[in-house]
């Protein structure tokens, strides 16, 4: 099909069309469209594209919604005029907008449909055509359907030109050639191979240049022994070059994507450390021997390979033992000591071997314990050991210890409190002030004091805000901020203040957002986006703003499954993955979708009842569990088999160790117990839930469902006001 004439000279290569819920993808195709080089052979060449250049820019990419118009507005129409291709970022969500279709209509009308791209990211092509799979679908009816004279879609069929970015399809490197090779009308093949061609040089240089600094730092070191008088000096160079495979190199390593040489060269850095004698040495080679382990481990924890990350951590404990242990004054040297043993308890944190993190957390607190007493008052030991109450106190947490957890974080107020004087406060130790409220706030909550929990939740808000507005581009900062912001919004919900609720876990959601946007791999914020777009999805389900949940809900479940695809033995992703499944669950419920919510429901609870065995005494997995349950129950066509879920759920609650005025717990037993028509049973439970101001909006829910009277507790609002004024914004 001939072009037109505006697109025989276009100002751009491509039009990307994509719904803005897919912004990270077309982010990523823009960029790596725009910085593509064309091989240097095909640049001049003539095709049935036109004649090859050597960039592919400009590509448009429309960067903000557009307006409430009948018609695409002007700006896009331009474009779409003037561009040679359009590239369709397809997904579910993307063949269900109203815009993506225009635009790929628009394109068609200029008489260019064969000139149309799909990238495909999710989803399932031709979905539509399945039985009970059509939200699958990711190509809309304008790519899936030809246009007839008057430029409205047929019933005429039409198979689009796709890539396919999906893990197990070509993923996003063969997709990104598909594309290309289409744009340009070459052969995949002929894209394929040039590439590899050029992948190979560029990595035959960096790996050669590992394999040089290896050699060099070998011989270096070997020169050492043998001249012994020249040994500090030639150690020092080996382990500045060590420091840099350690750091540049794996930079470089990282740009290209080559984890596996990433990896190879952290191997080849530790066995070289290892095959080192620590008396032929400086003690301070060795402490920066040390760090370099020390940082490989956190590498390595970060990227979920928490057995090679303990290897790390364990040789730097090796070298860290040896220099403290003859050094018990230097309280550098001790922290540093401390600091490798409360790693080794996160690794076991992470693998739920809570026995083994306490035991190695101890250790680090019984390092500094010991040397706290022979040095002067040290800011940096007082702040480590703040990390060690924090830590000691979440085992004790999730073992049941309630009681022991609460007086363990308030040693860590304590020592917070040491490291705050006048004119002498790092934002790093004013943020852990606010984290030892956190902590207290949590355990008031277990107790069943709302309106201490709502006071401490909101100083520590306070706190991260207040520190956040003194440095606003500090992005580790407004990570902090914007937890306790979702945390104190999440419990002003549980008093009834849903409309704070929403306006808090909304401001956290936002600004963790922006910080995904800053850094796509940072996990711990993907984490804390996914788990706060739960809750925010949660609380618009139940004051009936269903659409507004639903997309909330399936981004964080694309968050969850691509993080514990990553990490599977990350226990605490695993179970807030299921708790996003069951509230999806919940949503498909509210839309009499019942078949799909007993579904959903259950493979939320096969995962919940996993890590129930494994940890019954941890407050967060079993809320979890017993919500799930009853979440199942409420759907179970079988009656013996829902009341045999919901007595589960009241065993489970009858047996917990500590805390056991916690009332959303409390609030799950009244639900309990209401469903197996035992409600002279839930009445007591209901009138302590009342005095303790708990106004969760599900539980106001049932009650009403129960024809239960349940006034405002006017006396616990007047408490709860003046808390948050003394205590927070």
């Amino acid at each position: 099909m001939a072009m037109s004439a505006t697109a025989s000279s276009p100002r751009f290569r491509a039009f990307i069309s994509y719904s803005h819920q897919d912004q990270l993808w077309a982010q990523w195709l823009h960029k790596t469209l725009e910085s593509y080089r064309v091989p240097r052979k095909l640049i001049g060449q003539t095709t049935a594209a036109g004649v090859i250049p050597e960039r592919l820019a400009p590509i448009f990419r429309d960067r903000d919604e557009l307006p409430s118009a009948t018609d695409l507005n002007r700006k896009v129409n331009e474009a779409l005029g003037q561009s040679a291709n359009l590239i369709v970022v397809c997904s579910p969500r993307s063949a269900t907008s109203r815009w993506v279709n225009e635009e790929v209509l628009a394109f068609k009308r200029l008489g260019r449909a064969d000139r149309i791209f799909c990238l495909i990211v999710e989803g399932e092509p031709n979905a539509t055509d399945l039985p009970g799979r059509a939200a699958e679908e990711c190509f809309g009816s304008a790519l899936r359907f030809e246009i007839g004279p008057d430029g409205q879609p047929t019933q005429q069929r039409t198979e689009p030109i796709a890539a396919d970015a999906r893990a197990g399809k070509d993923g996003k490197a063969n997709a990104k050639l598909k594309l290309i090779a289409g744009m340009l009308d070459v052969g995949f093949d002929t894209l394929k191979q040039r590439e590899l061609h050029r992948r190979n040089r560029r990595m035959a240089a960096i790996t050669a240049l590992a394999l040089i600094v290896m050699a060099i730092t070998t011989t270096l070191a070997i020169t050492a022994v043998i001249a012994r008088n020249d040994a500090e000096r030639r150690q020092k160079q080996a382990e500045d070059l060590v420091g840099f495979m350690l750091g540049d190199l794996n930079d470089k390593l990282r740009e290209v994507g080559r984890l596996d040489i990433l990896e190879a060269v952290g191997d080849k850095a530790m066995a070289y450390f290892k095959s080192l004698p620590n008396s032929d040495v400086t003690e301070e080679a060795l402490s920066q021997r040390a760090k370099a382990l020390e940082e490989i481990g956190s590498v390595r924890m970060d990227q979920g390979h928490l057995g090679t990350a303990r290897e790390s951590f364990q040789a730097a404990l090796e070298l860290s033992r040896s220099l403290a242990e003859g050094a018990s004054g230097d309280a550098t040297r001790q922290v540093a000591y401390s600091r490798l043993w409360t790693f080794l308890g996160m690794a076991d944190w992470y693998e739920d071997n809570l026995e083994s993190a306490q035991l190695n957390f101890e250790r680090a607190r019984d390092v500094l314990q010991n040397a706290q007493a022979r040095p002067a008052h040290d800011p940096d030991l007082i702040f480590q050991l703040t990390s060690i109450d924090n830590n000691i106190g979440h085992v004790l947490e999730a073992q049941g210890k309630l009681d022991e957890a609460a007086v363990q974080y308030e040693i860590m107020l304590k020592h917070c409190k040491e490291l705050i004087s006048p004119g002498n406060a790092k934002v790093i130790w004013e943020s852990q002030v606010g984290t030892a409220h956190n902590n207290l706030g949590k355990s008031a909550l277990m107790r069943g004091d709302l309106v201490t929990a709502v006071a401490e939740y909101a100083a520590d808000d306070a706190i991260e805000a207040r520190l956040s507005a003194r440095d606003p581009k500090n992005n580790d900062q407004l990570g902090s901020m914007f937890t306790a912001r979702a945390i104190l919004g999440r419990t002003l919900a549980l008093t009834g203040d849903v409309e704070s609720a929403l306006r808090h876990t909304q401001e956290a959601v936002d600004i963790a957002t922006k910080l995904r946007a800053h850094d796509p791999t940072a996990t711990d914020v993907q984490e804390n986006l996914a788990l706060y777009q739960m809750q925010l999805s949660r609380l618009l389900r139940l004051t009936g703003r269903l659409s507004e949940a639903k997309p909330l809900t399936t981004e964080s479940l694309e968050t969850f499954a691509t993080l514990t695809k990553q990490a599977s033995a990350n226990a605490g992703w695993q179970r807030e993955y299921a708790e996003v499944q069951a509230e999806q669950a919940a949503q498909s419920l509210a839309a009499d979708k019942v078949d799909q919510a007993r579904k959903q429901a259950k493979a939320a609870l096969e995962t919940l009842d996993a890590a129930f065995s494994k940890k019954p005494d941890d407050r967060a997995v079993l809320l979890a569990t017993a919500n799930a349950r009853l979440l199942l129950a409420s759907m179970t066509r079988d009656a013996a088999t829902a009341q045999q879920l919901r007595e589960s759920v009241l065993s489970a609650i009858a047996n917990v160790k500590s805390g056991a005025a916690d009332p959303r717990m409390l609030g799950l037993q009244v639900d309990a117990l209401l469903q197996l028509d035992r409600k002279t049973e839930a009445e007591p439970v209901i009138q302590k839930l009342w005095a303790s101001g708990y106004r969760d909006p599900a539980f106001l829910a049932l009650l009403q469902r129960e024809q239960i009277d349940y006034s405002v507790n006017a006396s616990f609002r007047q408490r709860l006001e003046t808390a948050i004024a003394q205590n927070g914004r």
